[in-house]
């Protein structure tokens, strides 16, 4: 049996060396597949790279020729996809359609210019555009990286500002703020915008720099921690909803309570002192407050005040109107916030955009429809704004940008892909700007299909020409001045004016230095608020009870001291009374003496005229009362020590 045993192991072995083998084989023909379709992935890469290049040469977008040799959806070129291509002089439009698309965009009022169609040749005389009027009815800039979002966001901020029309954006790269420096020409530049039909010449804009908090450079913009309000500040500090709740009790009780919250100290001092043993009374009719939530919020704002966001809450808190205005010569001031290390802290740069379009909505008067909007606010990297938020932060997004068209601002969302914006905020959007979009994985092809399938029908193979889009090219559909959406082109897109470069750190420098803004908010400001009244209000009450427990103790010194006292004086009136007594006693027992002498004694009295006795006169003088007290006293030990 041990012979069976051991043959039958041998087998086994066999069998598994035999298995193994012919996976090492399946796995060895696996790599050489994976190889050989690396291969063709970098053939198909190198070839876009070339039609890249070759759209780079001339002016930063596609050509015919380039086009013709960039791959389709997936990154592969097959022979279909080739035979189902429009030769390269030849565009995926009719005339009719071409017709159509020129008619959609021609309105009458004032229009900001995005481009030229695209129909296999870009078609000077076929413009796109935005109406003015309609840019409050907010918009969509997505695109992967380097495809020109940027770019594209630049070009409508010069025109809003040249238009008279305020603008603010954040400044992610550094790259916006070119705008306050007038662009340099070159050949290459030239050569494409007169392919679309625009006469560049270079320009800057009125630009205002502004940092969160004085971190970087500009106007500082802070916010008191009131003003920022429970339910930002929730989401920024990642509470739940039981946290978030309590939080909101706190802030209803430090406003009615009249106790300022100005920072983040403020709002520390507001919770330890409702968990203390003087203060945690005040909110039972209202729930009280759970030690373990305050904890929470506690360490939460001390991470959050590490991370460097103490320096964006306080006074003087940025009165947004200020971002509404209008330079001297007309032309709407160009607002940009600074945002370093957006990377670290997205939560805190997302919310705090938010507060700003919240406190506008809150402090606009409502105007309806407008010729152009007062405000138009670009909200770059949108994606930051929604990640991890929850239902009511969400509805409150929504809301916001539903109602805050009716006070005159405009929002545009900046991001890569459309899945990026709620499908609830996505509906408020009236233009669409949408650069390429890349489908390199089954994730990437999905979103392409869902954002194929939210565009109006046309007479392009969206799925196929959002992967091939040159730089600088978008598909655009806007809503027409009638409320309907315009036909969707693909459109080649202006050039800015401005720089596409960073200005220098001595022209961002100069512009701050001039600005009317910084004597105003330059400096923080420091006043009486809910850290010192309550810090003020726990020290008078710890006096107060200290000032108690001493009056209590020199209380129960005193009426010890007096207990004892009376304990001294009960004594002594006691020994006083018993010498008295005995005193008494003594004078009582020497006048029987006398009186036991007989009648000699008596006839001797009466023989001196009826006079006392000598040992009474001794005894009945001061003299010997006073000895014998003393003597008494000495013997009942009741005579008091000197």
């Amino acid at each position: 049996m041990a012979d069976d045993a051991v043959t039958r192991a041998q087998e086994a072995a066999a069998a598994a060396a035999e298995a193994a083998e012919a996976l090492q084989v399946q796995a060895q023909e696996a790599i050489k597949k994976a190889e050989e379709a690396a291969e063709l992935a970098r053939a198909a890469l190198e070839a876009q790279q070339q039609a890249t290049d070759a759209a780079d040469a001339g002016g930063g977008f596609d050509t015919p020729a380039s086009r013709a040799t960039q791959p389709p959806e997936g990154g592969f070129d097959t022979p279909a996809s080739r035979a189902t291509r429009p030769p390269a002089s030849a565009g995926p439009l009719g005339a009719d359609q071409v017709a159509a698309i020129r008619s959609g965009y021609a309105f009458e009022g004032a229009a900001l210019e995005m481009g030229a169609l695209v129909n296999g040749e870009a078609m000077p005389d076929v413009p796109v555009r935005i109406p003015l009027a309609m840019t409050n009815r907010h918009g969509l800039v997505a695109g992967a990286t380097g495809t020109g979002k940027t770019r594209t966001l630049q070009v409508l901020a010069e025109q809003l500002a040249a238009a008279g029309v305020a603008v603010f954006a954040a400044d992610i790269k550094g790259d916006l703020s070119g705008i306050a420096t007038p662009g340099e020409a070159n050949e290459k530049l030239l050569q494409r915008t007169e392919g679309i039909g625009q006469a560049w010449t270079a320009a800057s804009f009125p630009v205002e720099f502004f940092s969160l908090g004085g971190i970087g450079k500009g106007v500082p913009i802070r916010a008191t921690v009131a003003g920022f309000g429970p339910l930002l500040l929730s989401k920024v500090l990642g509470l739940n909803d039981t946290q978030e709740s309590s939080l909101g009790l706190v802030f209803h009780y430090a406003e009615n309570a009249g106790l300022a919250l100005l920072d983040l100290a403020d709002l520390r001092a507001v919770l330890q002192y409702l968990v203390s043993d003087e203060g945690k009374g005040e909110l039972e009719g209202l729930g009280g407050l759970s030690r373990a939530t305050v904890g929470v919020i506690l360490r939460e704002l001390v991470t959050f005040a590490e991370a460097g966001a103490d320096v964006f809450f306080g006074e003087p808190e940025i009165d947004t109107a200020e971002f509404l205005r209008v330079a001297s010569d007309g032309r709407g001031i160009v607002s940009l916030l600074e945002v370093p290390g957006v990377a670290d802290r997205p939560a805190l740069y997302s919310t705090f955009l938010m507060w700003l379009l919240a406190d506008l909505f809150n402090d606009l008067p409502e105007v309806g429809d407008l010729d152009q909007p007062k405000l138009v606010f670009f909200f770059d990297e949108a994606h930051l704004l929604f990640t991890g938020a929850s239902k009511d932060f969400l509805a409150q997004v929504v809301q916001t940008v539903r109602l805050i068209r009716s006070k005159g601002v405009g929002i545009f969302f900046v991001t890569q892909t459309p899945k990026d914006v709620p499908a609830d905020v996505l509906a408020q959007l009236g233009s669409r700007v949408q650069h390429q979009l890349r489908a390199f994985t089954p994730d990437d092809a999905k979103a392409l299909r869902a954002t194929v399938s939210t565009y109006p029908r046309s007479g392009y193979d969206l799925e196929e020409v959002l992967t091939t889009l040159g730089t600088g090219e978008a598909i655009v559909t806007v809503m027409n001045e009638k409320g309907a959406p315009s036909p969707v082109a693909w459109t080649r897109l202006r050039a800015p004016q401005a720089l596409m470069s960073p200005s220098t750190d001595a022209a961002i420098d100069a512009l701050i230095g001039a600005s009317p803004l910084l004597p105003k908010y330059g400096t923080s400001l420091d006043r009486e608020s809910a850290g010192e009244i309550l810090t003020a209000k726990m020290n008078a009450a710890a006096a107060a009870a200290k000032a108690a427990d001493d009056a209590t103790a020199k209380a129960k010194a005193d009426a010890e001291f007096a207990k004892q006292q009376a304990a001294i004086e009960q004594q002594q009136e006691k020994e006083r009374k018993a010498a008295q007594a005995e005193y008494d006693r003594l004078m009582k027992r020497t006048s029987g003496t006398s009186r036991s002498s007989g009648s000699g004694s008596r006839s001797r009295s009466r023989s001196t005229g009826g006079s006392k006795s000598t040992l009474e006169q001794v005894l009945g003088s001061k003299a010997a009362r006073d000895v014998l007290t003393t003597v008494v006293e000495g013997i009942f030990g009741t005579r008091r020590r000197k």
